[in-house]
């Protein structure tokens, strides 16, 4: 893959021909979910104290030793919407799905993310990864396996919250992984946020390699690297130039096996500013035979409206899928209206949900890779009404109409030729975009898009 990029961008050149992006439908043809109160035991080996999870996860980060004390709650800019479940956790939450890879036999990796999604509030919650069989018939959704992090060896280059232990567990106050992908040698590579790193793991969960983000031979730091205590904003003396819950959201692995494309989930700080380069996201090329990045990289415009990216897979040699995202959540027909406060409304409903199909062998002079066309998630057809999840909708919604309306969107891969596979990252116990009133629950869609597939 890497030879034919290099080949494909010098003979390309300067001047591709425009090509105005292609909206194509897609049908749901399959709905399976996750509870969102679905919960793990943490490994007998871990030290004490994460058989309950989330104490730290409430209004303030001051520890909350009863569980379900605290109820779960949207925050300010999406309404202060109660959702029904309550903190803190007993065991360890199987949720927050972000980054999935098909194994072939209709099972899926899915990666669980940092916890609750912060460094300051989620160090009693262990990181992990999971083997998942969702059955499209009954609308089910099988947890084969669950595996932990740990750094029994200290790879780890800064001190972890289970430091002197001896399994080293990880926790979200560590990492914030985001994207997984598994290798032909039993191992995974995954991209986490706080570094923003690239973590190669062995098929145990174990870390073997930490890898510092770098960009055109300067290093890439986000606020929460462990090596900077600042603000979320640069001022003065600029340390950092990716955003905090900016880093590796997206990273797509080659058919080939031997290059990762690792894709920023929102724009980067200009160098020595407070401003953002561009509406543009930066994907970085990684060797995975070396374990080093290559040097290059290519830019993803984002679409009008779209704020982040949510996942990233290739469907072959040069093709990848994208879910791009706004911050919305909710169907937009119950937005709050003059005289409606919440919960009864969305102040923020969703609007931009889309998969983005894009083409690596089309880089144009100013390095953005090529958009062919997208679906749009917030209307999807159901003719066959396979949706098993509704939620609240308006009176007047269309019949036979689909929609996907969650905050954070963040898995996409493609499952044959006429097929993908689409799920969210529920955020528990804080999003609730499905319904007013109850958090949302994982959700895994199947969706027949053999348009999409076969556009070029």
């Amino acid at each position: 893959m890497r030879h034919f990029l290099l080949a494909t961008i010098a003979a390309v050149g300067l001047a591709l021909p425009a090509a105005a992006e292609q909206r194509f439908e897609a049908r749901l043809v399959g709905h399976a979910f996750l509870p969102a109160a679905t919960f793990a035991a943490p490994p007998a080996s871990a030290p004490p104290g994460f058989a309950v999870s989330g104490r730290f996860a409430g209004a303030t980060t001051d520890r909350v030793a009863r569980p379900g004390s605290v109820m779960g709650n949207t925050g300010p800019a999406y309404g202060s919407r109660d959702t029904g479940i309550s903190l803190p956790f007993q065991g360890q939450p199987i949720q927050g799905f972000s980054g999935i890879k098909p194994v072939g036999d209709g099972s899926y990796w899915v990666l669980t993310d940092n916890g609750f999604g912060a460094r300051a509030n989620s160090p009693d919650s262990l990181l992990m990864f999971h083997r998942l069989r969702p059955d499209f018939a009954t609308g089910g959704v099988e947890v084969m396996r669950t595996i932990f992090l740990s750094d029994p060896n200290s790879v780890v280059p800064f001190r972890i919250t289970t430091e002197g232990s001896n399994e080293r567990f990880l926790t979200g106050a560590d990492f914030d992984p985001e994207s997984i992908q598994p290798l032909a040698d039993g191992t995974f590579y995954i991209g986490e946020e706080f570094g923003p790193y690239l973590m190669q793991v062995d098929a145990e969960g174990r870390v073997m390699r930490i890898v510092e983000t770098r960009l055109e031979n300067e290093v890439i730091r986000s606020p929460d690297h462990p090596s900077l205590g600042v603000p979320a904003t640069p001022a003065g003396t600029v340390a950092f130039r990716a955003r905090r819950s900016g880093g590796y959201e997206g990273m797509a692995l080659t058919p080939d096996g031997q290059t990762l494309w690792a894709m920023l989930e929102q724009p980067l700080f200009a160098a020595g500013t407070d401003r953002a380069e561009g509406n543009f996201l930066r994907v970085m090329e990684f060797n995975v035979a070396r374990a080093e990045w290559t040097g290059r990289n290519i830019r993803f415009q984002l679409a009008e409206g779209a704020t982040a990216i949510g996942d990233f897979n290739f469907i072959d040699a040069t093709r990848a899928l994208v879910i791009e995202r706004d911050n919305g959540q909710g169907d937009p027909g119950l937005e709050c209206r003059e005289g409606q406060r919440p919960p009864a409304c969305f102040v923020q409903p969703a609007r931009v949900k889309r998969i983005t199909l894009v083409d690596f062998s089309q880089i144009d002079a100013n390095g953005f890779v090529r958009k062919v066309g997208y679906i749009d998630l917030m209307a999807m057809q159901d003719p066959d009404n396979r949706a098993r999840l509704r939620g609240d909708l308006p009176a007047n919604a269309p019949a036979g109409r689909f929609t996907f309306p969650f905050f954070t969107i963040e898995n996409v891969a493609m499952v044959d030729a006429d097929h993908i596979i689409v799920g969210n990252d529920n955020n528990l116990p804080f999003s609730a975009g499905r319904h007013l009133t109850r958090a949302d629950d994982n959700e895994l869609i199947l969706l027949r898009v053999p348009e999409l597939l076969r556009a070029r």
